[in-house]
């Protein structure tokens, strides 16, 4: 009876029973979908004849691509498919009618390769038929063309289709992710438990010097977490770093701020030990799921996706796979560079206002 009328005053815990078991139900049925659909595509028609414009809208019409930008030279579509911007390109050469009418290579289809289940769901178009060529002058009837080979899926960054190299660089953000929330997330209540938390208020230092002596060792810890998953790969899995280490570097430590911001605010707002781990974990269990390191951002829903926007290691992984594997520069994907510095601030600044040096 003390056990359960105790649950039922800790009201974290209490929803935790409930939204738990919710959250992976509404995750793993609703959010989490294998057949990829309406992947950023980039197309170059440098034909420009009916034929071509048609094989183009056939393969939109697949579902398996989304036009999301044109460009003017297949090397356009390179830079972006390293920046991240597409996922997949698609380039018509200038001579496609005659190359369709002798049965040779017509189109060629450009894969970021270090997502599987991307390069899988490309796949799919080198299976497409294309229309044949308009007949002749003379009157003849059209041949039929063959589709085989005429549609050449080309995969970028990880042509092997090793499983290693995509997974690796994620495992950086996934346990740096799950150690430093977690840490911090038990830093100040670990303080109220042990009767340290008197010692700290007599102190002289301000709550934003506070906070910032949490959070510092902690960010030791996690560049050397992440040097020994870089060295590992490296020499367990062959996993290539094509961009510059101190990228790699810079972008681990701008989400192990985030993730102690996180975890410090975790410790200001939980009562025990016990819910703050219970508080991780619900954080954890999304981040792992909606980021793309399980499973394919691109299969998401609209709702899960926008969820997915506001968790760190969405925008490391882009940031960790563009540098490592695609070899991208860490100021070409800016625009999650400036998502994990503002999440970072706004979450420290959180944890600094919330805390304060008194018992009660």
């Amino acid at each position: 009876m003390k056990e359960a009328r105790q649950m039922r005053r800790d009201r974290l815990s209490l929803a935790m029973i409930v939204g738990i078991p919710v959250m992976q139900l509404l995750l793993f049925g609703y959010a989490i979908n294998l057949n990829l659909r309406g992947l950023d595509a980039g197309i170059v028609d440098q034909a420009g004849t009916a034929a071509s414009r048609a094989a183009v809208m056939d393969m939109l019409a697949t579902g398996v691509i989304s036009a999301r930008a044109g460009a003017s030279s297949p090397r356009e579509l390179t830079d972006m498919l390293r920046r991240g911007e597409i996922s997949v390109g698609v380039v018509v050469p200038p001579d496609y009618d005659r190359r369709l009418a002798d049965g040779r290579e017509a189109i060629q289809v450009l894969v970021d390769g270090s997502d599987i289940p991307v390069q899988s769901a490309a796949a799919q178009l080198a299976q497409m038929p294309l229309a044949p060529p308009a007949p002749a002058a003379t009157g003849e009837a059209a041949a039929s063309v063959p589709a085989a080979g005429q549609i050449r899926v080309l995969p970028f960054y990880n042509p092997e289709r090793r499983s290693a190299v995509n997974i690796v660089p994620g495992l950086i953000g996934v346990i740096l992710t799950m150690t430093m929330v977690m840490f911090t997330g038990m830093a100040i209540v670990r303080e109220r438990e042990r009767g340290n938390m008197e010692l700290l208020i007599t102190t002289p230092v301000s709550r934003s010097e506070l906070m910032l002596g949490k959070v510092l060792p902690y960010a030791l810890i996690g560049l050397v977490q992440t040097t020994v998953v870089l060295i590992l790969g490296l020499w367990l899995f062959d996993v290539p770093i094509r961009g510059s280490l101190p990228d790699v570097y810079l972008a681990a430590v701008l989400l192990i701020l985030a993730n102690l911001s996180l975890g410090l605010l975790i410790s200001t707002l939980a009562r025990s030990q016990f819910q703050a781990m219970q508080m991780t974990f619900f954080i954890f269990l999304p981040s792992v799921l909606l980021s793309g390191f399980m499973f394919p951002y691109a299969g998401m829903p609209a709702p899960a996706q926008w969820l997915a926007e506001l968790l760190p290691l969405t925008h490391f992984l882009r940031l960790i796979r563009g540098v490592m594997l695609r070899g991208a520069g860490l100021w070409e994907l800016w625009p999650d560079l400036l998502a994990l510095t503002v999440f970072a601030l706004l979450m420290m600044t959180a944890s600094i206002l919330r805390f304060s040096k008194r018992l009660d």
